[in-house]
């Protein structure tokens, strides 16, 4: 996320809430694709992790691009810690532990978006390599402990720092020590947001068995596919996870606010500073929990979107639906995560086509599917399927949505040349996460130090 809002419109209804959401819906000629990406910042000469501050530095990387792009600084205090593009187009932010995300903007093809990861990358590689700096595309850090993990100054991480513990076994991992992709799409309507939210909810863990990269913690195997995908097991269950309302077949947007309004909240912002409000939820705040504690307590539609952020289910409903379940890696995947997301949802026969593979499909199905696929990746079941065949069955769904489509690049070809990741994954019935645990067992003798070569952007 680039910023936290500040919208002072007061919110005096529940109504409101849902009101906000619906007012995402588009025409679906207008409908967008933000890609997201994560990678972490290494020094090549030792492989350690950049700090902050410093000539050397998160926040050294931050002022580079901002000399060079011209985009707006965010600050937080009086520390740099992301740079936002004039329009709102497009955003650079930084993840706690240092972490590197480019928020892409929202573009039409996922040939733009191939060409915004290239223009990216290609300028903080010319920034970072005169300061001795490479970025890593894995899931999971492969190798820095939590306490040799840096800290970014940004007041919200303060927050959640103190209270991840409180909530989970894990949430400190998943915000220190692992990278994704995300891409955030478009609804046309209330009904057309429940049916991809629906199936995406399903299928979530599908892209996280085909995405998995992150078999390695603290320079050993951790003895799973996706660490990242464990991570989200226990990080905070009460905002997170597979959310079984989605899945009836009257969902809307009226049963997304009320589970968000139950969920705690982390802070609100007045006048730039952050309050801790962990103790109560966005419906106790509604109704006048924090009256005694802040001056300016009443609430703000700025309060409601900073909420809305903080919320972390496998498919994350705003004025768009962000795809939250798979692992960082390298750059081809950067362009196939949308690729198949677009693939199935953006086209009706597909999404027609995705809904029947997954219709049978209950709750319990996809809980017991969610559990098994981060250290099972492809071999996982769900029911009497196994997660490989209907990966592949989603894959060719996908490949149909995108030629269906028929968004061309310059050489005419269409966006399904963005899923051949994912159809190698297929042909060698191999995630990357085993390839990565094949090259540690072999050429790299049982080191993970290459990784920072072999896998770095």
């Amino acid at each position: 996320m680039a910023r936290d809002t500040t919208d002072t419109t007061p919110l005096s209804s529940v109504s409101e809430l849902s009101d906000y959401l619906a007012q995402g819906s588009r025409p679906k000629e207008q409908f967008r694709i933000g890609t997201e990406h994560e990678k972490f910042a290494f020094f090549k000469a030792d492989h350690s992790p950049v700090p902050y501050a410093g000539e050397a530095s998160i926040s050294a990387l931050l002022k580079g691009m901002q000399a060079k792009l011209g985009w707006e600084p965010i600050m937080d205090g009086d520390n740099i810690i992301g740079l936002g593009e004039q329009s709102g187009m497009g955003a650079i932010s930084i993840e706690p532990g240092g972490q590197f995300e480019l928020s892409g903007a929202p573009v039409e093809t996922i040939h733009e978006t191939c060409r915004e990861s290239n223009r990216h990358l290609a300028l903080v590689k010319e920034i970072a390599e005169p300061m001795g700096i490479g970025f890593l595309g894995l899931g999971g850090s492969p190798k820095w402990t939590l306490a040799e993990t840096p800290r970014m100054p940004k007041s919200r991480y303060d927050i959640m720092t103190r209270f991840m513990p409180k909530v989970g076994t894990k949430g400190l991992d998943m915000m220190y020590r692992t990278c994704t992709i995300q891409v955030n799409l478009d609804f046309s309507s209330e009904a057309d947001m429940a049916a991809k939210m629906r199936v995406s909810m399903k299928l979530q863990s599908i892209a996280t068995a085909l995405f998995a990269a992150s078999p390695f913690t603290e320079g050993k195997p951790n003895g799973l596919l996706s660490w990242r995908g464990d991570i989200w097991r226990d990080t905070d269950n009460r905002r997170s996870g597979i959310l079984p309302f989605v899945f009836n077949a009257d969902f809307r947007f009226a049963d997304y606010v009320e589970w968000a309004l139950d969920v705690p909240m982390y802070f609100i912002v007045r006048d730039s500073r952050y309050h801790d409000c962990t103790h109560v939820t966005f419906r106790q705040f509604m109704n006048g929990a924090l009256k005694s504690e802040i001056v300016q307590w009443e609430p703000t539609m700025g309060d409601w979107t900073n909420h809305l952020s903080t919320l972390f289910p496998e498919v994350r409903l705003k004025r768009f639906l962000e795809m939250r379940g798979a692992d960082g890696g390298p750059w081809r995947r950067i362009c196939a995560l949308p690729a198949f997301w677009v693939g199935l949802l953006y086209d009706d026969a597909a999404l027609a086509a995705a809904e029947a593979l997954t219709a049978d499909w209950t709750v319990e199905d996809v809980l017991a599917m969610r559990d098994e696929v981060p250290a099972k990746g492809l071999s996982a079941r769900i029911g009497k399927r196994s997660v490989f065949d209907v990966a592949r069955d989603a894959v060719a769904i996908a490949t149909d949505g995108l030629k269906s489509r028929n968004r061309l690049n310059g050489e005419g070809q269409d966006e399904s040349i963005f899923l051949q990741p994912l159809e190698e994954v297929l042909a060698k019935k191999q995630t990357m996460a085993e390839d990565l645990l094949a090259l540690y067992r072999g050429r790299w003798n049982g080191s993970v130090e290459p990784s920072f070569e072999e896998y770095q952007y």
